[in-house]
């Protein structure tokens, strides 16, 4: 058990009085309309994997492919929230994708399209998937069975938007709405209504808002760029990073059973790259947080952490193991050796190792190898490993 330094606490809160919203994040690709070939397989999990003009879907145990998709040339893959369909950004807005995991139904990539200027971030929570789009800072809003149970579009209730920015919206169970707040000249924080509408709270004291997670109890965290803002019960505190004026969490990585987030750290606003050593630990509860050194090798992106089995973290390094992260003592409890050392990517969009989770399992890729691994996180065992005809790029689990 290796114990890793606390770089530093921070434990002073200053609170804000308002709600707070969500943040994670999404690109947006152009191309040609997509076609579509499918194999019919009695499925179990299923995994969505996309390449430079494609989408493959893997069986979840064997990882071999059930089904081979056209796609334009570069896509983001959020899972949809219901174990089975798969949200696709495409240049018309989310297209659905079936992978068809837990049915004896063939995969396909649905004429399905909530239509969006500029698909970003997609969020599950509650029962609701909610889909924003950066270019109107609309948010769609639905029940996330119904996708199934449609034939075509659910029923929708869509929220519009202000300004239009890179953002976030999130659903609490007792409707109550937190979006982000920002323009083309940046994004700097959060509001809050009620389930008719009515301002309960907003903060602007988030600059570079980024990076949305719903912890347990349903509260809500935001990344800054100097810290974090935390949501819960009508009231939004913020919590300031050690390192001024510049210490941002990008990406939240939550267990809606955890009181605590892990994020990302990055501390030098100009540091070359997308390698980060450090990650955030906010506690909900105790309103804490620290910034904890990871050992050499595993430096990671925003590809590579998850959350998995025993609220644990799971973060893939640069060494090419899977490094278990306790977040209640900060310390690595494990490693498991998976695939070979890798290095960070030129573009954040360049295909390079990511890791994702479904129950047990994590499922990461090798793009240097064209391959993908599926892992039992409660033992590090590799229980299949798989090399493609393509390199995988994005990838979203469907538990089935």
């Amino acid at each position: 058990m290796k114990k890793l330094p606390l770089r530093r606490a921070l434990v002073g809160a200053v609170a804000l009085g308002a709600v707070v919203t969500l943040a994670s994040c999404s690109t947006t690709p152009a191309a040609d309309a997509p076609a579509s070939e499918s194999s019919t397989t009695d499925a179990g999990a299923r995994v969505a994997i996309s390449y430079d003009g494609g989408i493959l879907v893997l069986d979840g145990a064997t990882l071999e492919t059930v089904a081979d998709f056209d796609s334009e040339e570069f896509t983001r893959l959020n899972p949809a929230g219901d174990d089975r369909h798969v949200m696709v950004t495409m240049s018309e807005g989310f297209q659905v994708l079936d992978t068809g995991a837990g049915s004896s139904d063939d995969a396909a990539l649905t004429d399905t399209v909530f239509a969006a200027d500029t698909p970003g971030h997609v969020v599950r929570h509650g029962g609701k998937t909610i889909l924003y789009a950066d270019g109107t800072s609309d948010t769609t809003i639905f029940d996330t069975a119904d996708l199934a149970a449609s034939d075509g579009l659910p029923e929708v209730e869509t929220i519009a938007g202000v300004e239009a920015h890179h953002g976030v919206s999130i659903v609490l169970e007792d409707g109550t709405f937190l979006t982000t707040v920002g323009n083309a000249d940046g994004r700097n924080g959060i509001v809050v209504r009620d389930a008719d509408g009515a301002e309960i709270a907003s903060s602007d004291q988030c600059p570079g808002v980024h990076g949305e997670g719903t912890a347990a109890n349903e509260v809500v965290v935001f990344g800054c760029e100097d810290g974090a803002l935390v949501y819960a019960d009508g009231e939004i505190t913020k919590l300031s990073a050690p390192d001024q004026p510049y210490g941002r969490m990008g990406n939240a990585y939550v267990s809606e059973s955890s009181p605590i987030i892990v994020g990302d750290y990055k501390n030098d606003p100009d540091a070359e790259g997308y390698l980060l050593g450090a990650v955030t630990l906010i506690d909900t509860e105790a309103l804490t947080y620290e910034v904890v050194d990871l050992p050499e090798g595993a430096e990671y992106t925003f590809r590579d952490v998850a959350r998995g089995p025993g609220e644990l973290a799971y973060i893939l390094g640069s060494d090419g193991s899977i490094h278990v992260l306790d977040p209640e003592s900060g310390e690595i409890t494990d490693t498991y050796p998976v695939i070979d050392a890798w290095e960070g990517p030129a573009e954040w969009q360049d295909a390079h190792p990511a890791i994702v989770v479904a129950g047990d399992i994590a499922y990461v890729t090798e793009p240097a190898a064209n391959s993908v691994h599926a892992v039992d996180l409660t033992t590090g065992e590799v229980l299949a490993s798989t090399e493609l005809e393509v390199t995988p790029n994005e990838i979203a689990p469907a538990a089935g």
